[in-house]
């Protein structure tokens, strides 16, 4: 991965906030070429090892339900530009388009098929092709869709330096995000709205971390303990959940 000249990256994600993380990433040039070179390769080798896993998912996905076997949602990746994620589809045809974006626990819009893909995060394994094709990296912020990328304040567009990722520290703390998810919907706020002024800003301090001090080394890290905590499956919400909570009963008590 080549980090593009300062002058040459789009206008709206440059501000002095981005500049104190692009300086920081521009001294750590191998480690970027490292990490692209590391996803070419493994994504090449997994896609070849997984392809008979990949038509038996695909079989069962269309047994289970209509529709096609991947969801193609448009995704926000490097230097602000769309790009169409691979994911298996996990959902009912068209569930965007009657349900929120945020799917919460026990979502009526998840097939029996879907349920037991989400729980081991096998929705996943088709952005090996995201990887192989440069939209993604194996470990990155987690591609959101446009309408919250819109919502990033100056310092969360530095995350827009680098591609989108499969896994980080954020995903492996909000694991179990759709269950927090639906905890706030029992306090009768807009889901949206809740993701982007609470879930957001807090998935935000670990994808800006990591950016602040990258390098591949710790990639590797995060992809280990991506692997235990699939593994474990561990059912329990992260801590920072509890402050969340407390920023939920704040903004119900201010209506």
């Amino acid at each position: 991965m080549i980090l593009k000249k300062w002058e040459d990256l789009p206008e709206k994600i440059k501000n002095e906030k981005t500049r104190i993380y692009y300086n920081k990433l521009e001294k750590r040039k191998v480690s970027l070429l490292i990490k692209r070179f590391f996803d070419i390769i493994f994504s090449i080798v997994l896609l070849l090892l997984l392809l008979p896993f990949f038509v038996i998912l695909a079989i069962a996905i269309k047994i289970d339900s209509k529709g096609p076997i991947f969801y193609r949602q448009e995704r926000v990746t490097q230097y602000n530009r769309n790009f169409k994620i691979f994911k298996f589809r996990t959902m009912i045809q068209n569930a965007d388009k009657i349900g929120s974006l945020i799917t919460i626990n026990n979502d009526q819009r998840i097939t029996k098929v879907g349920k037991v893909i989400r729980k081991y995060r096998l929705d996943e394994i088709p952005q090996l092709i995201n990887i192989l094709i440069g939209d993604m990296s194996f470990v990155g912020t987690r591609p959101e869709v446009r309408k919250y990328v819109d919502n990033y304040n100056d310092e969360m567009k530095a995350t827009l330096l680098m591609p989108a990722g499969v896994t980080s520290e954020a995903s492996i703390k909000y694991k179990n995000e759709d269950k927090v998810m639906s905890t706030y919907i029992l306090k009768n706020e807009e889901i949206d709205q809740i993701y982007i002024k609470t879930v957001l800003p807090q998935k935000m301090k670990y994808n800006l971390e990591y950016i602040n001090n990258f390098n591949f080394g710790r990639d590797i890290i995060i992809l280990l303990k991506t692997i235990v905590k699939v593994i474990h499956d561990e059912e329990k919400l992260v801590d920072e959940t509890a402050e969340t909570k407390e920023k939920i009963e704040e903004m119900s008590l201010r209506k």
